[in-house]
Formats: C-alpha cells, sequence, structure tokens
C-alpha cells in the first residue's frame, strides 16, 4: 500500500466534524458516488473513534484515514484505531517517521519547493501541496516540472471545475473539503443525494482526464 493506492482511488475526502453515526452516511454516499478514500481530521471531536467506526464498517473498500495530524503522539493513535494514512498540514520529520513505523501512508503538507524535496527527504510517501489553491494549477505543474518523481497532491481550494487541470498539471490525486463535504449541512436524503452526485462528479473529471493523458502518451510513443 503506498501512492499507488492513492493514485488508484484518485480523490480524497476531506471531512471535518463528522461523528461515529454520521460518517457511515457520509462514507457510503461518498462511496456510491466513486469516492473510496476519507480523510478524517484529528481537530474533530472524537476523531479516534471516527476513524475507528468507518475503518471497522467499511474495511477494504473505503481507505480510511486521518488529517490535520500535527505530531507523531496523534498519528499514532490514528493508525491504532484503523487510520491507513496520515495527513499533516505541515512538515515535522516525527510525524512521517512514525506512520512509516507504522507502515501507513505518509502525506505531509509543504507549499514552497524546499518544503516539498525536504518532506520527500524525510520519508513522505506523497506530498500534499496546501494550499494549493493559493496559486492554483500552474503552481503545480511548475513545481512537477524539475522535481517529477515526488507525487503531489492539491488539498484546499480544489472544486470540480479545476480538478481536471491539477490532474494534467501533475497531481497523482486531489483532496477536495468543504465543496464535497459540509457537516454543517444536515444530513438529509436529499443531501446525501448531493453528495453521491457531487462525488460522482469528481470521479468522472478524474478519469476522464486521465484517459485523454494515456491516449495522448500513447500518440507520443
Amino acid at each position: 500500500m503506498g501512492v499507488a493506492e492513492i493514485k488508484k482511488r484518485g480523490i480524497v475526502a476531506v471531512i471535518r466534524g463528522a461523528t461515529p453515526d454520521s460518517i457511515i452516511s457520509i462514507g457510503n454516499a461518498l462511496k456510491d458516488g466513486g469516492v473510496t478514500a476519507l480523510e478524517i481530521t484529528m481537530e474533530t471531536p472524537r476523531a479516534v473513534s471516527v476513524i475507528e467506526a468507518a475503518a471497522s464498517y467499511f474495511g477494504e473498500d473505503v481507505m480510511v484515514g486521518a488529517g490535520t495530524v500535527l505530531d507523531a503522539e496523534t498519528a499514532r493513535a490514528a493508525i491504532l484505531s484503523g487510520a491507513k494514512f496520515i495527513f499533516s498540514p505541515t512538515v515535522k520529520k516525527e510525524t512521517i517517521t512514525m506512520a512509516k513505523r507504522y507502515g501507513v501512508i505518509s502525506v505531509p503538507g509543504a507549499f514552497t519547493p524546499t518544503e516539498i524535496l525536504t518532506a520527500y527527504e524525510y520519508g513522505a510517501d506523497l506530498i500534499k501541496v496546501f494550499p494549493a489553491g493559493t496559486f492554483g494549477p500552474s503552481y503545480l505543474k511548475n513545481i512537477a516540472g524539475p522535481m517529477p518523481h515526488i507525487p503531489l497532491m492539491p488539498t484546499g481550494g480544489v472544486d470540480v471545475h479545476n480538478t481536471g487541470d491539477y490532474i494534467r498539471a501533475g497531481a497523482v490525486a486531489v483532496g477536495v473539503g468543504s465543496t464535497l463535504v459540509n457537516t454543517k449541512n444536515t444530513l438529509t436524503e436529499e443531501y446525501l443525494n448531493n453528495m453521491k452526485e457531487k462525488a460522482a462528479q469528481f470521479t468522472k473529471e478524474v478519469r476522464k482526464v486521465r484517459t485523454e493523458l494515456d491516449q495522448k502518451l500513447l500518440v507520443t510513443k
């Protein structure tokens, strides 16, 4: 399990404020729309219980991980509750080391070329370019140019309209927050159906652009 697993899924839903009960409904709606990677942010009350509930319910069908992990101790607690990846908003060597020690995917957040390279040299599997919306897809493309060996995943400001541009710019996957899941909304059947439809739109966009890129690659060969 590693970058290939995140890339295969293509979209990571960033979920803040879920509960052990609501995460099942949210996860099912996303899964039905094709989004099968859930990042449960650790500032969420009872976040460990939310991760445990989701990981236990979905098993291998949905990859469940932790986000907003600021230190190694929090990473370990999340991993022991079932997290398969550790996302952080910053670069901290101890957190990366903890994830690698337990064999889960390490995804620190970085923005500048120096931060991105440093995180990769510390052993990160994938770098979360955050906040990506500050400069958009062109910035990611400029980073990927001189460092094509480093897998990048933009998060922050990603929506269905720019997802394809990020994939074209070199992103292996995208992290999507409140434009896909907003737990402040009441989880009515209508809202869950809308979430499913949005998930399907994101999934369709990623697949479409990847098909375009594969076809171009075949032509150049």
